[in-house]
């Protein structure tokens, strides 16, 4: 059986390459109790908005989709799920909720992550929901023309249970140590859950979930205003590209976790970034939402698109947005490109700094 080792190998991470996120993401959590105490009014948009994405984007990871209506319904509780992916969407939906909400009083526990694991099972018949897997299982990877390929062997079950005991005890050992950065800590608890895999099905969204867990117990909370989940969506390839590269040579305890842990600490960045980014525009309280819109435009580098003007104001209809594209346009402020689906709209630098 592998033998976990934080309090030493956490130290391998202090890199050239990962040093510089630490300092990013330490400088962006001092902003953040500010910007959320100025803000907190503006910032109950942002609150929907992750939420919806947080579990649209963890379940698509997995092949779990539905209708873009009945999604924005199920997140935001407002239906009842009727087939077994909407089943799973709300599912993942009560569990991100319990999260934000009561993160400060869920302890790293393996009754915890069991008690995770049946919420999020909750709606269906499965009895899996709340268990540890009873048959060994393999992750594989399917290429663009169907062939499959064992990708990792995870823990045999008959280990599952001693392996995430020992998990979760490392865990708390090297959360006393203050010289550990829990940046560092919670991707490789993550890519060792990962590795043990310890469910029969649920394993990569009981992982993000987790992950905000930790975030969030060690002071980290942009993934309630940011889909973090959302940003590892977009970038999959590079996420099983990292996790592989981490997980080869994990049984004999010989892995890195650098790549792995390189590639969090990004996502963590982006969201931080785009946190920022969206609460300056928010709490422009003088601003019209035209304007807003029109500042949007100008200070965005190249092209920007309808969709992605209503990402960065959740709180302007598309209504109000396509109207004031099409005021922009006539004024020659804004040049249009493109038709349909694939119109994107640039900053008429023509006209001079204005």
């Amino acid at each position: 059986m592998r033998i976990m080792n934080y309090k030493e190998r956490w130290k391998e991470l202090l890199t050239p390459e990962i040093v510089p996120l630490l300092t990013k993401i330490h400088e962006y959590k001092g902003e953040q109790a500010l910007f959320i105490e100025a803000h907190a009014d503006e910032l109950e948009y942002l609150l929907e908005v992750a939420r919806i994405q947080s579990t649209e984007a963890s379940n698509k990871i997995e092949g779990i989709y539905t209708s873009d209506d009945r999604l924005k319904l199920i997140a935001l509780d407002k239906t009842m799920p009727r087939t077994r992916n909407e089943f799973e969407i709300a599912g993942y939906r009560d569990v991100l909720n319990m999260i934000h909400n009561s993160y400060e009083h869920i302890p790293i526990k393996p009754s915890v992550i069991l008690q995770l694991h049946r919420d999020l099972n909750k709606f269906n018949s499965s009895s899996m929901g709340g268990k540890y897997k009873i048959n060994d299982n393999v992750i594989r990877e399917e290429d663009s023309q169907g062939n499959q390929r064992i990708r990792f062997e995870p823990v045999p079950a008959w280990e599952t249970p001693d392996m995430i005991n020992q998990l979760c005890e490392e865990y708390d050992q090297i959360m006393m140590d203050e010289s550990a950065d829990p940046l560092l800590i919670i991707p490789m608890f993550i890519l060792d859950f990962l590795c043990i895999h310890p469910f029969s099905d649920g394993n990569g969204r009981m992982s993000r979930l987790l992950t905000l867990l930790l975030l969030y117990r060690s002071g980290y909370i942009v993934g309630k205003y940011i889909s973090i989940e959302k940003l590892i969506e977009i970038s999959k390839d590079t996420y099983y590209e990292a996790l592989e590269e981490s997980s080869k040579k994990w049984h004999e305890g010989e892995n890195s976790y650098e790549p792995f842990t390189r590639y969090m600490l990004g996502v963590i960045v982006n969201a931080y970034r785009e946190f920022s980014t969206r609460v300056n525009l928010l709490s422009t309280g003088d601003m019209s939402k035209p304007e807003r819109i029109r500042r949007i435009i100008k200070e965005t580098i190249g092209t920007i698109t309808k969709s992605e003007i209503m990402k960065k104001c959740p709180d302007i209809s598309q209504v109000t947005v396509q109207r004031a594209l099409a005021d922009l346009v006539a004024s020659g402020d804004i040049e249009k490109i493109g038709g349909g689906r694939y119109t994107k709209y640039i900053w008429n630098w023509s006209r001079g700094e204005e």
